[in-house]
């Protein structure tokens, strides 16, 4: 794993530092694999296996103000995070790039393909949120304990749990700051109601992976973001919750590689 700073400049915002960390053959069919509100490490283990099975190159960028990055004031939506990235792809030049993102990093991946850059050949859309389902609510995750949250983020919640007190300080606060940074993005509604009509304008190959146990937005929520994208294929992933790279990532790593017998060509190589 190779761990690089880039600057983009963002219209309105000016430059962003983003940390990236590089995964795999630098040689490999690209991946750019989008955390959601529980940090780059939640993706970083699924990262490394994915990379080491089918030899490709994985790039997980840290968005600003997680992991302990500082977030300029003036990057403050899911969109804004969109455009960074895109204009992250665009300082790499890399091409026939699958984008693939977890919770709210799902919402990103959405809003990266809504850009319809030629860079993005396809988007895995892993339990993300952003779109509204009516009956159907994101989970208030600032309304839930820590131990709610780990209870209805995992099939099995035992192996994930943490006590945050028991955490050193340093670690506390790079928890403090994830959560400033999902309200700053995300809202605590975690949702924007433009969504679901523009994810209709969308002609890109789409892979939707859902959790059966999720308890952050439940399978009916999945079907209805897999619905509203013209190209989706939904499948669901039995033992699982919110965040199944982390704990059923042998699921994840198969079904994206079984999709490229279906529509899904632009996943394998």
């Amino acid at each position: 794993m190779i761990t690089t700073t880039h600057t983009v400049d963002l219209a309105g915002i000016g430059a962003v530092e983003t940390t990236v960390a590089d995964y795999g053959s630098a040689t490999g069919q690209p991946f750019l694999l989008l955390h959601g509100g529980a940090g780059p490490q939640s993706v970083t283990g699924f990262a490394e296996k994915f990379a080491a099975e089918h030899q490709v190159r994985v790039l997980v960028p840290t968005h600003p103000g997680f992991g302990g990055t500082t977030r300029p004031e003036a990057l403050h939506s899911v969109a804004g995070l969109a455009a960074l990235h895109q204009g992250l792809l665009d300082q790499m030049d890399l091409a026939d790039v699958t984008v693939i993102g977890n919770s709210i990093g799902g919402w990103i991946a959405a809003e990266i393909a809504l850009l319809k850059s030629p860079r993005v050949s396809g988007i895995v859309l892993i339990d993300a949120v952003g779109i509204e389902v009516p009956g159907h609510p994101v989970a208030d995750f600032f309304a839930l304990t820590m131990d709610e949250v780990f209870t209805r983020s995992f099939h099995d919640p035992a192996p994930f749990r943490v006590d945050p007190a028991a955490l050193p300080p340093a670690a506390q606060a790079i928890a403090a700051g994830n959560r400033a940074a999902i309200a700053a993005y995300a809202g605590s509604a975690m949702t924007d109601p433009t969504l679901v009509a523009r994810l209709g304008t969308l002609e890109i190959p789409t892979l939707v992976l859902w959790g059966d146990s999720d308890g952050i937005v439940d399978l009916d929520y999945g079907r209805a973001y897999a619905a509203a994208i013209p190209l989706a294929q939904f499948q669901v992933l039995p033992a699982t919750g919110h965040q199944p790279q982390m704990e059923t990532p042998d699921q994840v790593v198969r079904a994206i590689w079984d999709s490229a017998d279906t529509d899904f060509s632009a996943f394998a190589r």
